[in-house]
């Protein structure tokens, strides 16, 4: 049977609000791109990591997907969601190799508010994931 490709998997991890199948999904070398995080994230790990927290802060209710533009490679998924009562737009762009796991992910967000509570939030989440070992942006 084949497996479905890679836009509809994370289609299906997102409506699932679950991690299941991210493992499988993402490449080892993958590198995760944050509106919030000055510099790439390198790897499976912490791709997982942030790819979590933001499915915690951003994955509610209100969120859905309004655009996607996919090619061979890429896709560009634009979506919409409120949080604390913020309208939040943003992008997922995706790259993918040729066994269909993503090698590059990337989120952009706006407007300026929408950064400044997505990271308030992201921090908030991820401190205290952590154990209070230091916030992670």
């Amino acid at each position: 049977m084949a497996q479905a490709h890679p836009v509809e998997r994370w289609h299906e991890i997102v409506r699932a609000r679950s991690l299941e199948g991210l493992d499988e999904l993402l490449a080892d070398d993958v590198v995760f791109y944050s509106p919030i995080l000055f510099k790439p994230q390198n790897g499976k790990a912490l791709t997982t990591f942030y790819l979590a927290g933001a499915l915690q802060v951003l994955g509610n209710d209100a969120f859905h997907y309004v655009r996607e533009i996919v090619g061979e490679h890429d896709a560009v998924l634009e979506f919409e969601t409120l949080v604390d009562g913020l309208y939040i737009n943003g992008v997922d762009l995706l790259r993918w190799n040729d066994a269909g796991q993503l090698i590059e992910f990337k989120v952009m967000l706006r407007p300026l508010k929408a950064n400044q509570i997505v990271q308030q939030k992201m921090a908030e989440l991820l401190d205290g994931s952590t154990g209070g070992r230091g916030k992670a942006f």
